[in-house]
This record gives C-alpha cells, structure tokens and sequence, in this order.
C-alpha cells in the first residue's frame, strides 16, 4: 500500500509538474517575444531534507518493511522542493509528452485530476515554512532534545533562513533566542551551524541583524573566532561581517567590544587557516569603504600603523586569491584621508612587498594554469601602487610646505 502511495505522490507530481510545462508551452505561443524568466531548476541550488538517493532506493525496495510513504512525508520541507525534485529526476521527452496528454485532457477531466492531486496532497500534510520553523525551535527550546536531533533542527533552519522572509518570520517567533544559546552548547558542530544560520540570516538585513544584536551575539561570536575547530571560526567571522557589514550600529559596537584586536590576532597568526586569513581581507576592505563612504562611524584603529602593517604582511602570503583580496583592502585603506602614506612606506615596507608581488606575479604571468588569474591581480597591483605613490607625493608636499 505504501508504495502505491509513494508511485501515486510522484505521479501526482508529475502532473503537476506537465500541467506547469502545458501552460508554459501555451503562454509562449501567445507570446513568444517575452522571455521566461520563472523555472524550478535554473539559478539557484536545490537543498534535499533527505537525500534522493535514500528514497528511490525505499521505493524500488521489495523489503515489505521500508515505508516509502513515510520516507516520502519527510523527504522535503515543501511542496516546493518537491516540484523541484519531480522536475530533476524527470526525462525531458516524457515529461513533452506527458505535456501533451494533459493539453488533450477535457476540462472535466482535468478538474477531475485535479480535485485528486489536492485530496492527494492533503494527506501529505506538507507543513508550511512557518510549522517547520516552529517545530525546530520548539526542539531546541527541549533541553531533553538528542544532539543529533538538535543538529537537525538547526540544519532545517539553516535551508529556512535563507530565504528573507523567512528569516523575518523567524525572529517573529523567537527563533534567534534559541539559536543564540546554541553557541554555548558543548558540541563544536551544533555551535558551527547555529553561527551560520546567524550569518545567513543577517546577510544584506537591514531589518533583521540589529535585533540579532540586541541578543549579545556579537561578543560570543567574536570568542568563537579564536576556536581550536576552524570551521566554527570561519562560520562565526561569517556571522560577524554579516552583522556589522554597512551597520553604523554593528561596527560601532564591534568598536567597542575591540573588534581590532580580533582581527590583528587572526592576521599575525601565520599558522591559522588561509580562508579565515582570506575573510578578515575581505572584511577590511568592506570596513575601510563603508567609512570612505560615511563619515558617521569612525574606526581608529583602520588608521593605525600596527594594524595597517598587519593587513600589509598579508600580501607575503604565495596564494594568489589572498594577495587579491589583501590588495583590495590595501587599496581601500589608501582611500581613507585618516591614513598616512609614510606609515605604509616606513613602517609597513608597502614598496617592498608591492615590488616583491611583482616578481611573483611575472612568474606565474607565464605559467598557463595561472597566467589570465596572475594578470588581473598584477593590474590590482599596479593600481595600488599607484594610488600609493599619489599619496606619497601628497603627503611629502604637506611635509615639506
């Protein structure tokens, strides 16, 4: 019986899916110079509760015991994904075909069909985004909650979050309060995830990551960047520059709570992971335009000669990806009327390691695996030198007048 269910659900589905196709085809016959722009399988990726590979296999499965209908229950967080999942694992010419019947349907036919699939997909009782949410906080919120099943409560929330109002919606219903605790839970993963559905959630927020400051976050998550577990300190440097990124607010507090010191110990450990070496990079850049940009906040420490030797020392590094990203935030600190040129000549040596990226850059210039790569940074290279030198002269001509 259950697997007749779970043959009726994909078939159901696939319907569902032609029907789409059918109206599509139609639409475009009437109007073929407008371009479709709606499709279930283009741009963005696909995000499975459950892995698809789990389920045909319970489907084929002669074990009278496998429960395809339930797998099929819990396999997807909406009907949405799985339409999605119809549409991936359907043959191209079938589903043409498929197509093409439903267009020959009557209409009383296919109302018929279609008073089916709703009955069908009312005993799915597929919860909305909104249940799903509730149902993981409430996991949470249960201090009797496994590991296991707390790491899939924020897993689901996790695929949730990403999607704006979702994320909104979330802190409607308390979610970030639960979350929040999760960075003090004992299991380095169960941390690392709840960082990344903050991170996530904060991206580009405007209404969302002051909210998610107000919780205290900001203090936590700068302690976890300092974890022994290095994808808990990348995800937690995520969550940090999603917060303060183009927030007065964020970096002011990250100010206060001396955000400098974080970042000059992650650059000047020259043992730790590249990507978080990569990430602070990115984050100064962003930091150093945002105040070119606004006069409002003010960070000191972007004009210290200890830090901007710090940022300097970065560019030493022999991967090509951080000497970009390091170079893109030498340019943007160059920018700032608060720096002086003399402390990135005297103090920082910023000649010497821009003529040092030179060197290196016309090697691999003629190395084909990174020949085009190695000529984009060595044309960053040379405008960061020459913003430097106009600096330079700038500034000797204050000196000396």
């Amino acid at each position: 019986m259950g697997r007749l269910f779970s043959f009726a659900v994909v078939g159901a589905l696939l319907f569902l899916v032609a029907s789409a196709v059918s109206a599509a085809a139609a639409e475009e016959g009437q109007q073929r110079q407008r371009p479709n722009k709606t499709s279930y399988g283009g741009g963005g990726g696909i995000f499975w509760a459950t892995d698809d590979g789990d389920l045909l296999s319970a489907m084929e499965s002669d074990d009278p015991s496998a429960s395809p209908d339930d797998d099929l229950a819990g396999a997807f967080s909406s009907l949405d994904s799985m339409l999605q999942w119809a549409i991936g694992h359907s043959d191209p010419e079938k589903l043409r075909d498929k197509a093409n019947d439903v267009q020959r349907l009557s209409a009383n036919d296919l109302q018929k069909r279609q008073v089916e699939i709703k009955e069908l997909m009312e005993r799915l009782k597929v919860p909305s985004d909104s249940e799903l949410m509730q149902i993981s906080i409430a996991d949470l919120n249960n201090s009797s909650t496994s590991l296991e099943d707390r790491q899939h409560a924020l897993n689901e929330l996790l695929i949730l979050v990403e999607s704006i109002d979702n994320a909104n919606d979330l802190s409607k219903l308390g979610g970030y309060v639960a979350v929040v605790q999760e960075l003090h839970n004992s299991e380095p993963g169960i941390r690392t995830t709840s960082a990344w559905i903050i991170g996530m959630a904060s991206q580009n927020n405007a209404l969302l990551y002051n909210k998610i400051l107000e919780l205290g976050v900001l203090k936590i998550l700068m302690k976890m960047t300092r974890s022994s577990f290095t994808e808990e300190a990348i995800k937690a440097l995520y969550a940090i520059s999603a917060l303060i990124r183009n927030n007065d607010h964020g970096q002011e507090l990250f100010y206060l709570e001396n955000g400098n010191s974080m970042l000059q110990d992650i650059m000047s450990n020259s043992s730790i992971d590249i990507r978080l070496h990569k990430k602070i990079a990115f984050l100064v850049a962003d930091l150093a335009d945002y105040q070119f940009h606004n006069e409002i906040v003010k960070l000191p420490f972007l004009s210290s000669h200890l830090f901007l030797k710090s940022v300097v020392d970065l560019a030493l590094s022999a991967d090509l990806d951080l000497q970009e990203k390091v170079l893109m935030a030498i340019r943007s600190l160059l920018k700032l009327t608060s720096t002086d040129a003399l402390d990135f000549k005297d103090f920082c040596g910023l000649d010497r390691v821009l003529d040092r990226m030179r060197m290196q850059l016309e090697k691999l210039m003629n190395v084909e695996e990174y020949g085009d790569y190695a000529k984009e940074v060595e044309d960053l290279r040379r405008e960061v030198h020459t913003i430097f030198h106009r600096k330079l002269e700038k500034r000797m001509r204050t000196r000396h007048g």
